[in-house]
C-alpha cells in the first residue's frame, strides 16, 4: 500500500526503483498502449487476491503533456511577449484611472493578471474571427471579472478608444463608456456573451457547443469549424450551474468545446480549496464525466527540475501539497520554499543547482505561452468528447510582491505609484517614473513591430475577437391560414395548451419558417400534449436512434434521429434554458435565424432560472418561452410546489420580455403572429413569455377590432346587458379567470348591476405603457397628463373595477393607480394546495363568486348600492367572512 513506500524504507525504495526501471524498459521497446494493458493486468491479479486497489481518477501533479511531446512555438515569443505586457500595462491603467476619478467605482486588476497568457496565445494562435461575412468565428465566452483585458487589446487593435477606455464603468459620460463586464445589451457589436453572473457562462457554453452541432446535423448551417471556448474561474465551479451539464458535453462527443480553468487557487475572500487541491478536483470530475483534461501545472523552468527527478519524487512531493501551501510558496519567495517544499535530502539536492533567482523565476504553467499553446493544440485535436483544460496560475501576476497571491488581491482596485513604476518596469514600458505614476494608456505606433505583428495575427485568424454581429435579413411572415382558424372558436372543449401545440404543429409545417423552429421541451411533451411531435419532427440526438423503442407500433413512437427538429432536453429547466438562449441568439453567432419555443411548467422556469432568463433578455435573444399548467388554481391535484401564482409578476424585472397570460384560442393566434412579426420581421430585441392551462372550455369567437388590444394588453370583450341597472361595475379577468368573470357577470344581474367584462391578456404590458405616461406627465407639467392605455380602455365611467386573476394580487395591483376609481384586486396569495379547481378558486377567492361579491361591496361602500344588498349576497352566494384568508393558511 502507498503509506508503505516511506522514503527511508531503503528495502521498498529498491523494489520500487525496480518497478520504474521495469516500466522504463518497456516503454522503450514499445508504445503507451502495452505499458495500459500491463498495468490493467496487474490491477486484476491484485483484485484477485483480495487486495482492493482504489480507483484513480487524478493523475500525478503534474504536466499532463511532456516536454518532449510539445510542437515548436509557431509565434514570435518576443512579439507576443511585448503584446501581453501592454495589454497587461493598459488594463491596470484602466482601472487605476477609473478609481482615482471616482473613488470604489471598482474593478478588478487581478483576475485578468492572472489570466492574461490564456487569453494571448488564444487570440494570436487560435481563436478564430468572424470571417469576411461575420459568421464563421469561434464562440469565446471570456471570464467575466478579466474584462480590462479585453478592452486594453481592443485598445491596442484600435477598436477602442482613449476616451473610451477612461470611461470604463462610466457608460453615460461624453464620448462613450466602457460597461464593467461583459455585457452585449450595451455593448452590442463587442460582447458576444454576458458571463459574470457566475455558473452560466459553463452552462451556455456546452448548450451552445450542442446548438452548433445541431445547426450542422439539420443542413442549417455548416459548423464544423466552429469551436466553442468557455473560460472560467476556479472558484466558478462552485456555482451548481458551473459543471451541471458536463455530462451532457461528453455524452454528446462535444469535441468542438473546450474549458479552460483559470486555477489561480484563490476566490474573493481566500483560496478555493485551501485544504485540498482545487486541480486535482476538477480532474476527478471531468475525467469522471468523461471529458479529456489536460493539466498546465508549471511553467518551462520547472522541466529542467523533473528532468533530473528520476525517483518522481518532485512530483509527489507537488502532489502531497495543498493549495493554501503552495499559495503561500508564491507569496514567500525562494528561502521558504527551500526550506519547506524542498524539505528533504533528495530534494533539497534537487533543488540546490538553482539559485534563488531561478527559484523565484519559477512560472505556474498558465503564464508560459508554450505549455499554454501545446495544451490547446492538443484539445483542437481531440476526437469525440470535450476538453477541460486545468491552467494553474497566481492570482495578480505581475502586479508586485503586495498584490500577486495575496488574500486580499480580488479587491485590488488601485495601485501605489511605486507598484505603478514596478509594473512599468515588468512591462518594460518607456515612461519615465513621473509618467508611469499618471497611469497613462500607451499605444505604441501603428508600424512597431508588435503592433504590425497583433493585427497580422488577428488577420490570419479571421478579425478581431470579441465582436459581436447585427441580426441577418428578416424572416418572411408565417402563412395566415396557421392564424385563421382559430378565428371563429370553437364549441368543442379545449385548452389553450391544446391549441397552442396545434398552432405550433402549423408554423413547423409552414414552408418559409417551419424548418427554422426549434421546439425545446425538458422531459414533459406527454404532458402538453406534444408527443405527435416526436414521429412528425424527430427528436435531436448526434446518434440517431440505436435501438427500437417500445412504442414503435404505435401511433405516436418515440422517434429519435440524426436529423430531428425537437430538443427533448430532459428534467433539466436550466439546461433547456440554456439551449433556448443559444437558439435564439443564433442570427447573432452564426447569421441563423431560429424561432425557438421552450415549453415548461410555469412554475419551474421564471421561478427556477430566473437569472438565466435575465441573460437571455441582456443577449437581446428572440423567441418563445410557453409556461403550461399555469395558475395556481388551474392545476388542480397537484398541489403546493406545481401551482404557479408568481411567474407574471417575475417576468416584470426583465425590461424586454412581453408577458401574456392569454385565455382564448383567438388570443394565442393573435399573440403569436404579433411576436413573430414583433421579433423576426422587424427584428427588435424583444422576447415573449405566453402561459396556458389544461383545463379545457368552449373557445370563444374573435370579436370585432380587438386585434391592437390583445397585443396592447387589454380589451373589452363583453358589455352588460342590462336595461335598467341599478349601478355598473367593471370586472377584469385573465387567464382561465376571464371565464369566471363572465359567469360573474351574469351573477350581477340578478343583484341590478351591469358589469362591462375586460379581457387583460398582459398586466405587465399595461404597467409598461402606464409608466410611460405618467413620465411624460411628470416631465412636461405645462402640457395635459397623457393619459395611458389602461384608462382610455375603461374610460372615466362605469363603476367600480374588480380584477381578478390566477396569480398573485400584486400583479393587478401594478396597474391599480392609473385606474380612476375604486380598484379592488383577487388574486391567488399563498400556498396551493391538492383540490379541484372549483375548490381551489373557492379557498383562493377567485371564482365567480367572489368577484361578483367584491363588486357588490364595492357598491356598497360607494353607496350605489344599499347595504341590504351586501347581506343578501353574502347569504346567497355562500361567502364565508369569517374564515382565514388563503394568505394566512
Amino acid at each position: 500500500m502507498a503509506t508503505e513506500f516511506r522514503n527511508d524504507d531503503s528495502e521498498v525504495e529498491v523494489e520500487l526503483q525496480e518497478w520504474l526501471d521495469s516500466l522504463d524498459y518497456v516503454l522503450k521497446q514499445g508504445d503507451p498502449s502495452r505499458v495500459e494493458r500491463i498495468l490493467r493486468r496487474l490491477r486484476i491479479r491484485a483484485e484477485q487476491e483480495g487486495i482492493e486497489v482504489a480507483p484513480v481518477p487524478t493523475t500525478p501533479y503534474i504536466n499532463t503533456i511532456p516536454v518532449s511531446a510539445q510542437q515548436p512555438y509557431p509565434g514570435d515569443l518576443e512579439l507576443e511577449a511585448r503584446i501581453e505586457a501592454l495589454v497587461r500595462w493598459n488594463a491596470a491603467a484602466m482601472v487605476v484611472r477609473a478609481n482615482r476619478r471616482v473613488d470604489g467605482i471598482g474593478g478588478h486588476l487581478s483576475s485578468f493578471a492572472s489570466i492574461a497568457t490564456l487569453y494571448e496565445v488564444g487570440q494570436n494562435h487560435f481563436f478564430r474571427g468572424p470571417g469576411e461575412d461575420g459568421r464563421q468565428g469561434d464562440q469565446v465566452y471570456f471570464q467575466g471579472h478579466s474584462a480590462p483585458g479585453n478592452y486594453a487589446r481592443a485598445f491596442l487593435e484600435g477598436r477602442l478608444s482613449e476616451t473610451q477606455l477612461d470611461h470604463f464603468r462610466r457608460e453615460l459620460q461624453p464620448g462613450g463608456g466602457l460597461s464593467s463586464y461583459p455585457h452585449p445589451w450595451l455593448m452590442p457589436d463587442f460582447w458576444q456573451f454576458p458571463t459574470v453572473s457566475l455558473g452560466l457562462g459553463p452552462l451556455q457554453a456546452i448548450y451552445q457547443a450542442r446548438l452548433n452541432r445541431y445547426l450542422d446535423a439539420r443542413g442549417l448551417k455548416d459548423t464544423s469549424q466552429t469551436h466553442v471556448w468557455a473560460f472560467l474561474g476556479d472558484g466558478e465551479i462552485d456555482e451548481a450551474e458551473a459543471l451541471g451539464a458536463a455530462r451532457l458535453a461528453s455524452r454528446e462527443g462535444l469535441d468542438n468545446l473546450t474549458f479552460v480553468v483559470n486555477c489561480n487557487l484563490q476566490r474573493l475572500d481566500g483560496p478555493v480549496r485551501g485544504n485540498s487541491k482545487v486541480v486535482q478536483e476538477l480532474e476527478g470530475f471531468f475525467r469522471g464525466s468523461g471529458w479529456n483534461v489536460i493539466k498546465v501545472l508549471w511553467g518551462g523552468e520547472w522541466d529542467r527540475l523533473f528532468a533530473r527527478d528520476t525517483r518522481g519524487r518532485l512530483a509527489e512531493r507537488l502532489g502531497e501539497l495543498v493549495d493554501g501551501e503552495l499559495q503561500k510558496y508564491t507569496v514567500e519567495g525562494a528561502a521558504y520554499m527551500r526550506e519547506h517544499l524542498f524539505n528533504d535530502p533528495y530534494l533539497k539536492e534537487l533543488a540546490s543547482h538553482f539559485s534563488d533567482r531561478e527559484l523565484g523565476a519559477l512560472r505556474m504553467g498558465g503564464h508560459d505561452p508554450v505549455k499554454v499553446h501545446a495544451a490547446y493544440q492538443r484539445a483542437l485535436a481531440e476526437r469525440g468528447r470535450p476538453t477541460a483544460i486545468l491552467a494553474q496560475s497566481v492570482k495578480g501576476y505581475g502586479l508586485g510582491a503586495e498584490v500577486a497571491g495575496r488574500n486580499v488581491t480580488h479587491e485590488q482596485k488601485n495601485l501605489s505609484d511605486q507598484q505603478l513604476i514596478l509594473l512599468r518596469n515588468v512591462t518594460a514600458l518607456p515612461l519615465s517614473d513621473e509618467e508611469a505614476m499618471q497611469a497613462p494608456f500607451y499605444r505604441p505606433p501603428q508600424d512597431a513591430p508588435a503592433m504590425a505583428y497583433l493585427r497580422q495575427r488577428r488577420e490570419a485568424l479571421g478579425g478581431f475577437l470579441p465582436a459581436r454581429q447585427g441580426p441577418p435579413a428578416p424572416l418572411p411572415a408565417a402563412d395566415p391560414k396557421a392564424f385563421a382558424e382559430f378565428k371563429d372558436g370553437s364549441d368543442r372543449p379545449a385548452s389553450t395548451t391544446m391549441v397552442t401545440v396545434r398552432l405550433l404543429g402549423s408554423l413547423m409545417r409552414d414552408p418559409e419558417i417551419g424548418r427554422r423552429i426549434v421546439p425545446i421541451i425538458p422531459d414533459e411533451a406527454r404532458t402538453f400534449g406534444m408527443e405527435g411531435f416526436f414521429r412528425q419532427f424527430g427528436i435531436y440526438s448526434p446518434v440517431g436512434q440505436l435501438y427500437e423503442p417500445v412504442d414503435r407500433a404505435t401511433l405516436l413512437p418515440y422517434k429519435e434521429a440524426k436529423d430531428g427538429q425537437v430538443l427533448e432536453e430532459g428534467i433539466t429547466e436550466s439546461g433547456a434554458m440554456a439551449s433556448f438562449i443559444a437558439a435564439a441568439t443564433s442570427s447573432y453567432t452564426h447569421g441563423v435565424e431560429l424561432v425557438p419555443f421552450f415549453w415548461f411548467y410555469s412554475n419551474f422556469g421564471l421561478q427556477r432560472i430566473g437569472d438565466l432568463v435575465w441573460a437571455a433578455g441582456e443577449l437581446r435573444a428572440r423567441g418563445f418561452l410557453v409556461g403550461g399548467l399555469s395558475g395556481r388554481t388551474q392545476l388542480q391535484g397537484e398541489g403546493l410546489q406545481h401551482q404557479d401564482g408568481n411567474s407574471h409578476l417575475l417576468a416584470y424585472p426583465v425590461p424586454n420580455l412581453r408577458a401574456y397570460d392569454p385565455a382564448f384560442a383567438y388570443e394565442i393566434a393573435e399573440i403569436v403572429r404579433h411576436g413573430l412579426r414583433e421579433m423576426f420581421e422587424e427584428q427588435k430585441p424583444v422576447f415573449y413569455y405566453i402561459t396556458v392551462g389544461n383545463e379545457s372550455y368552449e373557445q370563444a369567437p374573435m370579436p370585432e377590432g380587438v386585434a391592437d388590444g390583445i397585443v396592447r394588453g387589454m380589451y373589452r370583450f363583453r358589455r352588460a346587458e342590462l336595461a335598467k341597472p341599478k349601478a355598473q361595475a367593471r370586472l377584469l379577468g385573465s387567464g382561465p379567470i376571464l371565464r369566471e368573470a363572465l359567469a360573474a357577470q351574469e351573477i350581477l344581474k340578478d343583484y341590478g348591476v351591469a358589469a362591462d367584462v375586460y379581457s387583460v391578456t398582459s398586466y405587465k404590458e399595461l404597467y409598461r405603457d402606464a409608466i410611460a405616461a405618467e413620465r411624460l406627465s411628470v416631465l412636461h407639467p405645462e402640457q395635459p397628463a397623457v393619459e395611458p392605455y389602461v384608462a382610455r380602455c375603461l374610460g372615466p365611467d362605469g363603476g367600480p373595477v374588480v380584477a381578478a386573476s390566477d396569480y398573485v394580487r400584486a400583479l393587478p395591483d401594478s396597474i391599480a393607480r392609473f385606474v380612476p376609481g375604486t380598484f379592488i384586486s383577487l388574486g391567488t396569495d399563498g400556498f396551493g394546495r391538492s383540490e379541484d379547481r372549483a375548490t381551489l378558486r373557492d379557498f383562493f377567492e377567485v371564482d365567480r363568486r367572489h368577484i361578483a361579491y367584491a363588486a357588490i361591496s364595492a357598491l356598497v361602500r360607494e353607496g350605489g348600492l344599499p347595504k341590504s344588498v351586501a347581506a343578501r349576497a353574502r347569504r346567497a352566494l355562500e361567502i364565508d367572512a369569517a374564515r382565514p384568508a388563503a394568505l394566512e393558511s
